[in-house]
């Protein structure tokens, strides 16, 4: 299945749907992330945080001449933000992972009250140099710590990953980013432990296509043209997060699915202004 992709600012584009891979470990984490990449996703998430590099690239080794499609994306953890450590681990990921490179290397947090994401990009920037990586972006930045990143270094990001779900739909981010020619992906896209697939607006909807609610989820992140990254360990649910490209949501189905969005709307409370991951 070849999937659509999203285009940056810069003329850069990714795929328009990828995988979470947060809890998918080891030897069934292989299993697992090999069998989606034969499915046909092509953009595989990861993190230093997430333990599962070394599953990551495994998988990607082990799925035959598609190496060059992949898109395999890690993350650097706020230990690790001072210039020469951040070099350090992103080799150290290079090195787990087994490739001979990483394509997409993102800044996990800003943990702005340390404040040493200026420094932790100006390694991702170096990094991509000296081509350890292809492409570099950032997770959960606010539009002010982009703006600092870029004004200070003159170097924008190809993509932000940040929370985005019925919600929490993140309208003013999505506008900005768009503004900026920059791409949004999000995690946790079908609000993970929440009940909005429950919901009766996205079930109405998912009924009124014959598709399931995730289906429906899925379809309204494509039409805002965001990049989900939803996780699935078994080929059925993996297959099913594929087959949303020819569901086409109308205005007032999207508009119906984005007013779900709540003030208190986040999975975990997790506000970049404030929150710190290490």
């Amino acid at each position: 299945m070849a999937i659509p992709h999203l285009t940056a600012g810069d003329g850069t584009s990714l795929p328009a749907i990828g995988l979470g891979t947060y809890q998918l470990n080891g030897s069934a984490g292989v299993d697992a992330i090999g069998q989606a990449i034969w499915a046909g996703y092509r953009l595989i998430d990861s993190a230093v945080n997430y333990e599962n590099e070394g599953a990551v690239g495994r998988a990607a080794r082990s799925v035959g001449d598609v190496r060059d499609e992949l898109v395999v994306t890690s993350k650097l953890p706020g230990r690790h933000h001072r210039f020469d450590k951040a070099l350090t681990t992103i080799e150290e990921s290079v090195f787990r992972t087994g490739l001979d490179r990483i394509d997409l290397y993102l800044i996990h947090w800003p943990n702005p009250k340390v404040d040493l994401y200026v420094q932790a990009w100006r390694a991702l920037i170096e990094a991509r140099k000296r081509g350890l990586v292809r492409h570099i972006g950032l997770s959960n930045f606010l539009p002010e710590h982009i703006d600092r990143l870029v004004a200070e270094t003159g170097v924008a990001p190809l993509v932000n990953q940040i929370e985005v779900h019925p919600y929490f739909p993140q309208q003013q981010a999505i506008d900005y980013h768009r503004a900026q020619g920059i791409l949004v992906q999000a995690w946790s896209p079908l609000g993970h432990g929440n009940d909005v697939q429950q919901h009766p607006t996205v079930v109405d909807i998912a009924s009124a296509h014959g598709i399931s609610p995730a289906q429906a989820i899925l379809a309204w992140h494509l039409a805002r043209q965001v990049i989900p990254l939803p996780k699935a360990a078994s080929p059925q649910r993996q297959a099913e997060n594929l087959d949303v490209f020819g569901i086409k949501l109308s205005d007032a189905e999207v508009e119906a699915i984005t007013a779900l969005g709540r003030p208190d709307g986040r999975l975990a409370d997790q506000d970049p202004a404030v929150y710190e991951e290490f």
